[in-house]
């Protein structure tokens, strides 16, 4: 997921997707995962000298990826989507407003109690053995780039940086998962829900695990089995209300959840033994899936107006 947050900056964006033949191409890469210019050129009938054109306005924009790989004959430029969704906040963020952003790792929960299938990994060895809750305690943890569970919860606890006179407008939580079959599922819907200071916002329903290609980051040795990556989700709580993706989630305002200077953030990811779909997590990090990056908080915060003496 990209979001563009002045309306400006995507100008690249907008002038790549104002081109059928570009959309056209985006859909056959969208149906085939990824393609050479030789499999795109004959899939849409377009001359390979226009074609390249098209590409290299795709790649400008960031909207595909293009790397060489080696051919019968040679090398071969392979093409493939570089986002799900794009989010484009056409009214720009108040320019008083302050921020400040932490990011901690998957494997830097503070609680857990999670339920196998289950297991971790850094980006150089699996974290064994898997299927067995205890080892969510290794100190090796702190180096996970990849966790997954079937159900139960982790916690993520976030140093909260506001001062006595600053007051928080907006939270904005960013994070990579998809879901934890047993085997190799693509078709394996799973409720995860979303906690802020033990207030429930409501859940996404990821629609499985994601294997059809490897994460950009994901280490080359990582089982072909296993998730490869996941879908980027940004959850924003503000005065009015909570958004997933920039869609409405629930009536809970950033008042909601006791989010001031003396508190801490306390994130939580959970899979409920309850839900209508227990299809396990899967939290990608640094090393791992499409991002390189954990679990994101960011703050948008102002000072407190102080009123005038007399």
């Amino acid at each position: 997921m990209r979001v563009i947050e002045d309306l400006i900056d995507g100008y690249e964006v907008y002038d790549a997707l104002a081109s059928y033949t570009r959309l056209e191409i985006l859909k056959v890469l969208l149906k085939n995962n990824e393609m050479n210019l030789d499999e795109i050129s004959k899939s849409l009938h377009i001359a390979k000298g226009s074609l390249t054109m098209h590409i290299k306005k795709l790649e400008a924009a960031g909207l595909i990826s293009v790397r060489l790989s080696l051919a019968r004959r040679g090398t071969q430029k392979l093409c493939r989507i570089n986002e799900e969704k794009l989010i484009i906040n056409i009214i720009p963020q108040k320019k008083e407003l302050n921020s400040f952003e932490t990011e901690l790792n998957v494997g830097q929960y503070a609680a857990y109690a999670v339920e196998p299938t289950c297991g971790l990994s850094t980006t150089e060895k699996r974290i064994d053995p898997m299927d067995d809750p205890r080892y969510f305690s290794s100190p090796e943890r702190f180096n996970a780039g990849i966790i997954w569970f079937t159900s139960g919860y982790v916690e993520y606890r976030f140093p909260n940086q506001l001062h006595t006179d600053e007051t928080a407008k907006e939270l904005q939580i960013f994070m990579e998962i998809c879901s934890e079959a047993p085997g190799v599922l693509e078709n394996y819907p799973s409720d995860i829900y979303f906690y802020v200071n033990d207030v429930e916002l409501g859940f996404w329903t990821s629609p499985g695990e994601l294997f059809d290609r490897p994460g950009r980051f994901t280490p080359a040795w990582w089982y072909q089995n296993f998730p490869q990556y996941g879908r980027m989700k940004i959850i924003t709580i503000n005065e009015n209300g909570t958004y997933l993706d920039g869609l409405f989630l629930a009536p809970i305002t950033i008042r909601d959840i006791d989010f001031d200077h003396h508190t801490e953030i306390s994130i939580k990811v959970v899979v409920p033994k309850t839900a209508r779909h227990v299809g396990g997590v899967t939290l990608f990090g640094k090393g791992f899936g499409d991002y390189n990056e954990g679990i994101k908080a960011k703050v948008l915060y102002k000072k407190k107006e102080i009123a005038p003496t007399k």
